[in-house]
This record gives C-alpha cells, sequence and structure tokens, in this order.
C-alpha cells in the first residue's frame, strides 16, 4: 500500500506539533517521543511492538502511531492489541510474492479492520474501491474521506504545484509543503483522524500546514535561486518509481526536462531491473543508470541487466555512471536552470551497502551539494 509510511508520520508529527508526546512505528523509523529506535520491518513482532508500546507508555506518551502492514494482520502479530482506531489508505499490487493472491492480500487488510472494537474508529478512502469492503465486517464507528465524492471528510485540490497543495479541507483553505494528489489524501486522512481523536479542527489545519514530508518520500531540494529542482524519492519498484515519475510530469510548467538517476539493489529482484530502466526511459528526459546497493554483486553487472530494458528509441537519453555520486554530479551538469533532477531508489538510506560494508551515502546531501556546484 502507498501512503501508509507518509500518513503515520502525519500523524505523529501532527500530534507532536498540537502539543502531545506520540510514539511512531513505522518502516522508515520508530520514535518515541522524538527518541528514535532502531526500525527493521514495517512491523515488528508481536513481542517487540508490546514492549516498545511499554516504553512508550512509561516514556508519557498520550497516542502512538503504528503502519500496520498485511503480513503484520495476517501473521497476528498485533494480535491482543486495542486500536482507538484504523485507516485504510489504499491498495496496490504489492506484496504478492507473500500473500500469492489478490483476494488473499485483501483479506489480511480486511482482517485488521474486523479485530477493531466497537470504541474504535474505522477511517476509509472512499476513492479506493475497496474502501467498502475493509467496512463490511468491522464493529467501530464507520467514516469516510474523499477527494471525488462526498464523504465524512472531504477536500479538493485548488492547486498542486512543485511548491506544494493548496487545499479545501471541510470548507476551510489550507496550504502544505507536501507535493502531489497522493499526498493531499494522506494529509487529508491524518485530518480526520485527528478530528475522531477529539482535535479542534483549525488548530489541526493550523499544525498540518506547517508539517514536513516524511524523509526521503519525495523529498524536495531547491538549487541556489530556484534554479534546477531536485527530488529525492525512496521508489525502488517500477510501480512506484512510475508515480513519482508521473506525479513530476503533472507538475512541470511549460518545457522543462526530467533528468533521472536511478539503479538497482544487488542479490535482490533481478526481475525488476529492466522494467525500472524502461520506466525511467520512458518518463524522463534523460536516464542516469547507476549503483544502489550492489551488496555482492559488480555494479556494472547490475546496470548491464537494467540496459537490457532500455526500449530501443530511447538508447540516446540515457548515460551510465557507475558511481553514485559521479551520477547525480552529471545530472545536476546537464540540467537546464528550470529542469528537474529525481534521483530514485534509496531515499532516507544515509549509507550505501557494498560487499557488506556500509559506506556513508545521503542522496539528499550529495545532491544539494552537486546543485550548489
Amino acid at each position: 500500500t502507498n501512503g501508509k509510511t507518509t500518513t503515520v508520520t502525519l500523524l505523529h508529527n501532527l500530534f507532536t506539533a498540537l502539543g502531545y508526546k506520540a510514539g511512531l512505528l513505522s518502516t522508515v523509523r520508530n520514535l518515541i517521543g522524538q527518541s528514535p529506535v532502531e526500525a527493521t520491518h514495517t512491523t515488528p513482532d508481536a513481542v517487540s511492538i508490546n514492549a516498545l508500546l511499554r516504553e512508550m507508555a512509561d516514556a508519557g506518551c498520550d497516542y502512538a502511531f503504528m503502519e500496520v502492514s498485511s503480513h503484520a494482520a495476517h501473521q497476528r502479530r498485533i494480535a491482543g492489541l486495542h486500536f482507538a482506531g484504523g485507516i485504510f489508505t489504499n491498495i496496490s499490487h504489492d506484496h504478492l510474492d507473500y500473500h500469492k493472491t489478490f483476494k488473499a492480500y485483501i483479506d489480511a487488510k480486511k482482517m485488521f479492520f474486523d479485530i477493531l472494537p466497537k470504541t474504535a474508529f474505522a477511517l476509509v478512502n472512499a476513492d479506493d474501491r475497496r474502501g467498502a469492503v475493509m467496512l463490511q465486517n468491522t464493529r467501530a464507528r464507520k467514516y469516510t474521506y474523499s477527494l471525488r465524492s462526498m464523504a465524512s471528510f472531504k477536500a479538493m485540490i485548488l492547486e498542486n504545484s512543485i511548491s506544494g497543495l493548496h487545499l479545501d479541507v471541510d470548507g476551510r483553505e489550507v496550504f502544505s509543503r507536501l507535493i502531489g494528489e497522493f499526498n493531499a489524501y494522506n494529509l487529508l486522512a491524518a485530518y480526520g483522524a485527528a478530528i475522531l481523536l477529539g482535535q479542534d479542527e483549525v488548530e489541526t489545519l493550523t499544525a498540518l500546514s506547517q508539517l514536513r514530508a516524511a524523509e526521503g518520500r519525495f523529498d524536495y531540494v531547491a538549487g541556489p535561486q530556484g534554479r534546477r529542482t531536485g527530488i529525492v524519492d525512496y521508489a525502488h519498484t517500477p510501480d512506484a518509481l512510475e508515480k513519482v515519475l508521473s506525479t513530476i510530469h503533472q507538475l512541470r510548467q511549460g518545457n522543462n526536462r526530467i533528468i533521472t538517476v536511478v539503479g538497482c539493489g544487488g542479490d535482490r529482484d533481478k526481475a525488476k531491473r529492466p522494467k525500472m530502466a524502461k520506466v525511467a526511459c520512458d518518463y524522463s528526459d534523460l536516464v542516469v543508470l547507476t549503483s544502489d546497493n550492489p551488496r555482492s554483486e559488480a555494479p556494472e553487472a547490475i546496470i548491464a541487466d537494467m540496459q537490457a530494458g532500455v526500449p530501443a528509441y530511447a538508447t540516446q537519453k540515457v548515460l551510465v555512471a557507475t558511481g553514485r555520486r559521479d551520477a547525480i554530479r552529471a545530472a545536476c551538469k546537464l540540467a537546464g536552470p528550470d529542469d528537474i533532477i529525481l534521483v530514485a531508489g534509496k531515499g532516507h538510506e544515509k549509507y550505501q551497502e557494498v560487499n557488506g560494508v556500509r559506506h556513508p551515502f545521503d542522496d539528499k546531501a550529495v545532491l544539494a551539494e552537486a546543485l550548489a556546484e
């Protein structure tokens, strides 16, 4: 599912801004108040979850916001927990390697809503046709959010640009630094949940307008004097890369070019390598193929696998720079004043893994440095 990490991070930051102490359990990080605890899987096992929640309670947290994956619901990692509410963002064909069929995947998500108590709320995206399915057997109080139809919480996009979103939420105007339609959904979900948890509408919207995106998710880096725009994103699947690039397409003004820097991880799903290159070519004016986390594989071999996916029409617009720093610098040098540079695949990671060793590497810092040159 796309949107869980951002929504849960928004909620944690929102409640912190509203003056509460809140815990966060997400794929990117676990926080007790503002103190980080190492995150490994989307949802840790039942014992670790309870241990983390215990620490949060002992530290005086009023709320805990948790990203619950379909795997976790299926493996009962959240068994015995009493949620005050649940949010369904949307479903995409992800994790089918685990669930085997799409139906099993939907059922696993639904299981979460089936176990919510009567006192909880179930808030679902009415614009995903499976939202209604999630509510079928829940005992929780039912609410919806939507950009397209009648719902308990309704928003309209007034303006969607590279600098942010201008929204109408339940009749009030609000500006957010988050970018793209998918973030309008994430903001609306966080807003709805906050209201259902008893927060004030105006205070909630004011606090939301000051929040930034989850680190490494469509992370915006402006070049000096606003010339050239850099974006860092965690997209490391063909589907996610396509989403990010099509969002950039919707936002670009006039004839600015899109330059994409992308690689694929070593010792991982090889089938996606040619697909990643193809998506990058289909949506970009220039593509720089490079290393991601090569792990035990030779970076050149990974790049060769990716090159197999470059369509015949696109060979002229593809460059290869094995070193990731070199690739990012090359993209910035080739960019004109209004071009947009996307550095995809690693997002928030602060390292590059080569032959079992993690070398410090931060896409956002390297990109900011290259843009300033």
